[in-house]
């Protein structure tokens, strides 16, 4: 039997396609279908290493999880991730492979599309439905020449296309007719449905306008997804700023830096959705507030960052906060920063040169070309030794004295990381760290938050998934949807069939 193939595209950036695929991805595969997400091209700074050694977007990685699968370097054979305004380092299946401009990058589009349509092949080959991830909108004209991440490769290999947009954002009508008339006439063709997303409020009231966009397109509304509240799942590459509903008084104040190339900013979600955490993004032209602990996250762009954090005040205000006994913790880049000195001697991040780190680890990094990529487990080096799961993705090479003193201790024997000799300043390469629930934890408690309660993140996020697919499941006309996914006739957890 061939394999099925459906896209989603959206009207706009953050439409619903990265969430819609995690849904479809988790009803197949709770129907038996073996599922794979695909997005041909992503630019994002948020990522996850690979089964196979490599870095993918972190959207992708959320969709493996979805479809029950390891994430692998065929479901986004290609990565941007931005270094400045006009640059961007280009990943091809999980590996560096070049840094270019935005000019550059169009004439290295068709090197780009031959690397995606070999995963298209693997892929095809090995699965029995593979789920597409458009990227941005098709109708953006100044990307239509030579796109590899929407239109350009649905026409490729012939993959049908539902269009999805959200409501929540106004003009949904407008979005999509706009949209579907920007196409080519192939394209529209291509184009099988419309998915209106984050939708609440009386269904009845919207009726008419789905009827007048069914006639004025001739294309059926497939679905309207309902406005899911309190949905924690992890955001692609936007900062998720949103509150946590639920929470009991907070015991202790979490602030993290939200500097311009912040990478990874997911490694702060289980703080957010801690009951017992009151945490705070603070962006630039913010004041530090007073808290309890801060957090330095990761960067693509570690010694750019580090001098707009001196230019905001930000390095005067944490010194005050560590002063009067506070804790900072540093991941990846954040580590980097918290040492004496960051080199860059062959401008892997930017202008060849070096840095001078905020100086409270006795510890000094080079960026050196070969991008460390692994999947890692062991133990925090904090009271009871905590278990802690995490992975690597930085280029840096860290030394000095305060190795003496590492925050993990890992499985394959390394030492990971820092801590200073008086205990506030604790410094790791590992991405993931608060996602064990031991670690998160024993990390709270190490900042002063004593008998917290246990929060187990990766639980919450997979009964998040099957929150979401049990409503994509029951908005969705699977009758219509059988023409063009595997297994849609059979009956639904949610009472749903076609």
């Amino acid at each position: 039997m061939s394999c099925h193939a459906l896209m989603v595209q959206g009207t706009t950036s953050d439409a619903g396609k990265s969430t819609l695929v995690a849904a479809l991805g988790r009803i197949l595969q709770r129907r038996g279908v073996h599922v794979a997400p695909f997005k041909p091209q992503n630019m994002a700074l948020n990522s996850a290493v690979t089964i196979d050694g490599g870095e993918i977007g972190r959207a992708q990685a959320l969709q493996a999880l979805a479809c029950g699968l390891a994430p692998h370097t065929d479901f986004n054979p290609v990565l941007l991730k931005p270094t400045t305004d006009r640059r961007a380092q280009v990943i091809i299946h999980g590996q560096v492979a070049t840094d270019l401009d935005a000019k550059a990058y169009h004439d290295y589009k068709p090197r780009a599309m031959a690397a995606v349509l070999q995963s298209w092949t693997r892929l095809t080959a090995q699965y029995d439905c593979v789920l597409v991830e458009g990227a941005g909108s098709p109708a953006e004209i100044n990307l239509r020449d030579r796109d590899i991440a929407n239109m350009g490769f649905a026409e490729a290999v012939d993959c049908p296309v539902i269009l999805i947009a959200d409501i929540d954002r106004g003009g949904v009508f407008a979005h999509l007719v706009g949209t579907l008339d920007l196409l080519s006439a192939s394209e529209q063709q291509r184009v099988v449905g419309f998915v209106i997303n984050r939708f609440r409020g009386d269904i009845g009231l919207l009726q008419s306008g789905l009827d007048w966009l069914e006639k004025r397109t001739g294309k059926p509304v497939l679905g309207v997804l309902p406005y899911l509240h309190g949905l924690m799942l992890d955001a692609e590459d936007a900062l998720a700023t949103a509150t946590v509903d639920g929470k009991q008084t907070a015991k202790i104040r979490v602030v993290a830096l939200a500097y311009p190339r912040l990478s990874n900013h997911n490694d702060l979600d289980p703080l957010r959705l801690h009951p017992e955490v009151d945490f705070r993004w603070v962006g630039p032209g913010e004041a530090l507030p007073p808290a309890d602990l801060i957090v330095l996250p990761g960067s693509k762009a570690v010694r750019a960052d580090l001098d707009w954090l001196r230019g905001q005040g930000w390095d005067k205000a944490i010194q005050k906060h560590l002063r009067y006994g506070g804790k900072v913790i540093g991941l990846c880049g954040g580590y980097q920063m918290l040492g004496q000195a960051i080199s860059d001697p062959r401008g892997l991040e930017g202008v060849p040169g070096q840095t001078a780190g905020l100086g409270w680890l006795a510890v000094d990094t080079v960026l050196e070309d070969k991008k460390q990529l692994c999947n890692v487990t062991g133990q925090l080096r904090l009271p009871g030794d905590p278990a802690m799961t995490g992975y690597e993705i930085h280029l840096g090479v860290t030394q000095g004295e305060d190795l003496r003193r590492p925050a993990v201790t890992l499985a394959d024997g390394r030492r990971d990381g820092a801590q200073s000799a008086d205990g506030q300043i604790f410094g790791t390469y590992c991405h993931g760290v608060f996602d064990h629930p031991a670690a998160l934890t024993a990390l709270l408690a190490w900042a002063g938050l004593q008998d917290g309660i246990a929060v187990d993140f990766a639980a919450r996020r997979q009964a998040d998934l099957d929150r979401l697919a049990d409503a994509v499941e029951g908005a969705l006309d699977w009758a219509q949807l059988a023409r063009w996914l595997p297994s849609c006739g059979v009956q639904a957890a949610g009472g749903v069939s076609s």
